[in-house]
């Protein structure tokens, strides 16, 4: 089941777009493996690295990465439990601009990712198709729970060709 028009907010149409195939697990997991290698293949001494004055260094991407990851499954959760309070959108911004990274290892910023996936796997796992399907409001726009999982795998997708590609990893 792929997410539908209308059934999310159109800025996340570049998101979903990066991501191929029907099944979001299987998706996920995939993503999983792919994310995890490249990361562990970027030195220690490229993780504070920033392509330009004001960009984010590439710990502060992993995380802002994994806390996205952290509110679209908490959006998720909230829509298939049936709970029809709208929910809060976030600034990725500040989000990053705090986060600490400076005082952390890449490899720690990693196994932070490696277990909100394996979380983010196992809340997927429980849901079943009327769960996927159903819908809720995200930042004052329209979210099913199957657009908001896979806004998680292209918003990955995304920042890892940003990586390849600005950052020159």
């Amino acid at each position: 089941m792929r997410p539908q028009q209308g059934d999310y907010n159109p800025y996340f149409d570049n998101y979903i777009s990066l991501v191929k195939g029907e099944n979001i697990i299987a998706v996920l997991e995939s993503n999983l493996r792919t994310t995890r290698d490249f990361l562990k293949s970027i030195p220690e001494e490229k993780a504070d690295y920033a392509y330009a004055d004001g960009k984010w260094s590439v710990k502060q991407v992993i995380i802002h990465i994994t806390d996205t990851e952290r509110v679209f499954a908490y959006r998720a959760l909230t829509i298939a439990r049936a709970d029809n309070t709208p929910l809060p959108g976030y600034d990725e911004n500040i989000w990053a601009n705090n986060c600490a990274a400076e005082k952390r290892t890449l490899a720690d910023v990693l196994e932070e990712f490696l277990s909100v996936r394996q979380s983010t796997l196992y809340l997927v796992k429980s849901f079943d198709e009327e769960q996927f399907s159903r819908k809720g409001t995200t930042n004052n726009n329209p979210a099913s729970v199957i657009s908001l999982l896979y806004v998680i795998a292209g918003h990955e997708l995304h920042h890892l060709n940003v990586l390849t590609e600005r950052y020159g990893l």
